[in-house]
């Protein structure tokens, strides 16, 4: 789940080249701890040791490696409040919000190393009629060393669907956390090294800190196989030219500004819960959250009131209360929902619940803010916020909803809420995923690909498709027994390749 577009930038106006910087409260602006700026001399050591432990992890085999992947998750089980608390102190959400991420990371790290040597072990594959005499399989080789660029606001459940999955899969990491949340990174880390006591001697995952110059230096080292990116579309593009130096392969998770469409025959109870959660949980700063939501004109009236009334009842966060949301992770990020609900008001736009008033003048914690009848080419329609707004525009019928759903650049997710025509309508909307009568579902079923098209990026992570993304496919074919037609030979003759191509024409022209 991606920060938004000034993901990589730092938390002040200068960004040190060395030295260390200060991961700090968003909910009382406190020193948290100081971490290093690593240049690229560290960041290329770094990549260098991994791939030097990676010919040991490899080694190791499936079997090996889930039991180690295994005993890792039995620490993160035993120290779920530690880790949780960490996440929480770094983005400012509420601790229950903290527990549920760690609990989805836990989940998706049993998933992937359950199921590496299912999906990813040689299997033999059937080689053909003119190729009857090969023994062919295919199987699925790891990269080497995976860079992994991380975000603030799911800063343990979002790069695990990159870690884990790449570790699984036999390679070792190198992550990057974002300077908002580099403890998170580090716990990671640690906890890792308690389970597996031969990470003194091979780094299996090491974190690497700073800015985004050492994000790039991490895109550009030597040995690196691949990069899984997560982040906004702008910084993205960023990544992918310094990766493109060294013909790196990317992974890219670039955000989103997902629709809810609420037919007619909806439970509109449930889904305004999930227009409320969806749009409002964790401040709004989740790219598969709810941003846009499409509600057929005959349930129109009912629903807005039904989200009025959740809304109303939500309490913003201080510093001595959590609240069921807490502030934003990255101050300059309320810029953008001022900017995005000013617009939206000036251009006719009806506040259904907060305002103009809801976003502080200072950074801090923002109300939340639900507006109808936005046009669609408000900036609150066509650009991700990333914070407690949602615009609700009515829609004729379900065709115009889809529409106007597809309408964008971004394709990351979706939700519906229909009681008869959930699948019919999901499988016409421009997404990777889709949630039906329910909210972000996907993200927390392991076997489920995650990913999305367009400005969303591409690649996958989860699932079969998320453990062969940090993997390279290897082919081999064995000759068993000698053919009578030999083909890939200067002996052939011509006789040969007459009965070859009759062979075929029997075959195929039929």
């Amino acid at each position: 789940m991606s920060a938004t577009a000034a993901d990589s930038a730092p938390t002040t106006a200068a960004v040190p080249a060395s030295g260390d910087f200060a991961s700090l409260s968003p909910r009382t602006g406190e020193e948290l701890a100081r971490y290093p700026v690593h240049d690229g001399e560290h960041v290329r050591a770094a990549v260098r040791d991994a791939g030097e432990a990676g010919v040991w992890w490899d080694g190791l085999g499936f079997a090996e490696r889930r039991r180690r992947l295994a005993a890792w998750k039995k620490v993160l089980v035993a120290q779920l409040d530690r880790v949780a608390g960490v996440v929480a102190a770094e983005t400012g959400k509420p601790l229950d919000d903290a527990r549920l991420e760690v609990v989805l990371a836990i989940d998706h790290l049993d998933w992937a190393s359950a199921n590496a040597a299912k999906v990813l072990g040689k299997r033999s594959v059937s080689p053909g009629l003119l190729m009857a005499n090969q023994a062919a399989s295919v199987a699925y080789r790891p990269l080497g060393v995976v860079g992994v660029i991380g975000p603030w606001n799911y800063p343990i459940f979002t790069p695990m669907g990159s870690i884990a999955y790449a570790l699984a899969a036999g390679n070792t990491v190198v992550f990057k956390p974002s300077e908002l949340t580099p403890g998170v990174g580090h716990e990671i880390a640690r906890t890792l090294a308690e389970a597996v006591p031969e990470v003194g001697r091979y780094p299996l995952l090491t974190v690497v800190t700073g800015f985004g110059p050492t994000g790039a230096e991490l895109c550009r080292a030597p040995g690196v196989g691949k990069i899984a990116f997560t982040g906004s579309a702008a910084t993205g593009r960023r990544v992918m030219a310094s990766c493109a130096e060294n013909l790196v392969p990317v992974l890219m998770e670039c955000g989103g500004k997902d629709p809810l469409i609420v037919d007619a025959d909806a439970d509109l109870d449930a889904a305004a819960d999930a227009a409320v959660w969806g749009g409002m949980s964790n401040a709004g700063q989740t790219c598969v959250g709810v941003e846009r939501v499409y509600v057929v004109e005959s349930v129109a009236g009912r629903f807005l009131e039904k989200v009025r009334a959740a809304a109303s009842k939500l309490q913003v966060g201080t510093a001595t209360n959590e609240g069921d949301l807490g502030p934003m992770t990255m101050p300059s990020q309320t810029e953008i929902v001022r900017r995005h609900v000013t617009d939206a008001l000036e251009r006719g736009g009806r506040a259904i619940v907060g305002g103009a008033d809801s976003v502080p003048a200072q950074g801090g914690s923002i109300s939340p803010v639900v507006i109808a009848d936005v046009p669609e080419d408000s900036v609150a329609v066509t650009e991700e916020t990333f914070g407690p707004l949602v615009v609700v525009n009515r829609v004729p019928d379900v065709d115009e909803a889809v529409r106007r759903a597809n309408a964008t650049g971004y394709g990351l997710g979706a939700t519906v809420f229909s009681a008869k025509h959930g699948e019919r309508i999901a499988e016409r909307l421009r997404c990777g995923m889709v949630s039906i009568n329910g909210v972000i579902s996907f993200a927390g079923i392991p076997s489920l690909p995650f990913g999305g098209v367009g400005e969303s990026g591409f690649g996958r992570i989860h699932g079969a498709d998320g453990l062969r993304e940090f993997t390279r496919a290897q082919s081999i074919a064995r000759q068993r027994f000698g053919m009578p037609i030999v083909v890939t030979s200067f002996k052939r003759t011509a006789r040969t390749m007459q009965t070859l191509v009759g062979i075929v024409k029997a075959r195929h022209g039929r």
